[in-house]
């Protein structure tokens, strides 16, 4: 009798990532099952301009392709409604409150891997899988861990941190050891379009513009002015409102004063904004809470990590330490650039995913030593997952 094979229901972006996932669990010898959520609007599948190359997420013409290449069953579900609510609600309240969310956290914690193990019982699946960069692993205890991809660049544990870990036995990256340049050259080895299946590095959902023109379509309300102050509370100007404004921002400042300056924070119950020089954008520590930690009981005050306060920025050590049941203060062993609330701040040692929260607010450096500290360039969160 032959035996059973494992059956994978795999999360199909229509991407080059989750399409060579699609083949390395055939190549395996895995029951694949290809799953598109669908997201955002209806495409036109009489169209000619072929509107999944359009956006970053949900290529349905190009996920179907995929799985009629490759002989396997593919299904789209709908899920527009628990995008709008999880991602899309968020994003446009977190903003409107003067922070900056990530929503490809959100969408993976809310949307695409909930959906995916839901269904896999569904389905009958014993594994779900996407396309995601990421490595889970067994460790000796017994309990399973998240990890670094083996390409660090491309990997997007930052993105997966908030996964339920009673999710990680059932979940498969196949692309964990590989390079981006092994996933292009597989993806061209199946004759796939490599025109058409280009890496957007934009929010999938903002595909007219920036998250700016988005604010003003779907929430008018965002469009509040207010002044622009410096630290002493001399008025510098008129914003055009708090959520389109996020630290270390120096572009679209509408000013023209003589000096360049940046944005240092938002102030959401007077509806103003703060802005100083480059010096002034180092915060020694900052407060986190919605923690989500794999191992809580590893986690006690005065505990050393490796910390990363967006996707691109290098990991960094800080010092760990409860403030509540709900929140934490992480000091950091150099202060950093550009701390901003509502982004992730991801949790490491080593290549392991220890957790990590939500960044609620950066602490300011006394003003007699913000000059003392040479910072660096901040990196833009611009890569989704």
């Amino acid at each position: 009798m032959e035996k059973k094979r494992s059956k994978v229901l795999l999360g199909m972006s229509g991407g080059v990532d989750s399409s060579v996932a699609a083949a390395l669990l055939v190549e395996q010898g895995y029951d694949v099952h290809g799953i598109t959520l669908q997201i955002w609007e209806n495409e036109d599948e009489t169209s000619s301009t072929k509107p999944w190359q359009e956006r970053g997420c949900c290529k349905l013409g190009m996920a179907r392709h995929v799985a009629r290449l490759l002989n396997i069953p593919h299904d789209v579900i709908p899920s527009r409604a628990a995008f709008q609510s999880g991602v899309i609600d968020d994003f446009v309240s977190n903003y409107l409150a003067g922070s900056t969310p990530n929503p490809c956290v959100r969408c993976n914690e809310r949307v695409k891997f909930e959906a995916l193990y839901r269904l896999a019982d569904q389905f009958r699946a014993d594994y779900i899988a996407t396309g995601h960069y990421a490595k889970i692993d067994q460790k000796a205890n017994g309990s399973w861990s998240l990890f670094r991809a083996t390409d660090l660049r491309k990997d997007q544990t930052y993105f997966l941190y908030r996964l339920n870990p009673d999710w990680l036995p059932r979940i498969l990256f196949p692309l964990g050891d590989l390079h981006k340049a092994e996933v292009w050259q597989r993806a061209e080895a199946l004759g796939l379009p490599a025109e058409e299946l280009q890496e957007s590095q934009e929010i999938c959902f903002v595909n007219q513009g920036d998250y700016r023109t988005f604010l003003k379509a779907h929430a008018p309300q965002a469009v509040r002015p207010g002044p622009m102050i410096d630290h002493t509370g001399r008025y510098l100007g008129q914003h055009e409102g708090i959520a389109f404004y996020t630290p270390g921002q120096r572009r679209g400042l509408g000013l023209s004063i003589g000096t360049r300056l940046y944005v240092h924070r938002v102030i959401p119950e007077t509806n103003t904004v703060v802005l100083g020089p480059s010096q002034g954008l180092e915060s020694p520590a900052c407060i986190i809470t919605d923690l989500r930690l794999f191992e809580p009981n590893h986690f006690i005050t005065d505990t050393t990590i490796d910390v990363k306060i967006r996707y691109a920025a290098r990991s960094v050590p800080a010092t760990f330490i409860w403030q509540s049941e709900k929140t934490a203060l992480l000091r950091f062993r150099q202060p950093q650039r550009a701390v901003s609330p509502g982004q992730s701040a991801v949790f490491y040692r080593g290549d392991e995913v220890l957790g990590g929260g939500i960044i609620l607010r950066a602490e300011p450096l006394p003003e007699n030593h913000a000059s003392a500290f040479q910072h660096t360039s901040p990196n833009a969160d611009s890569s989704p997952a």
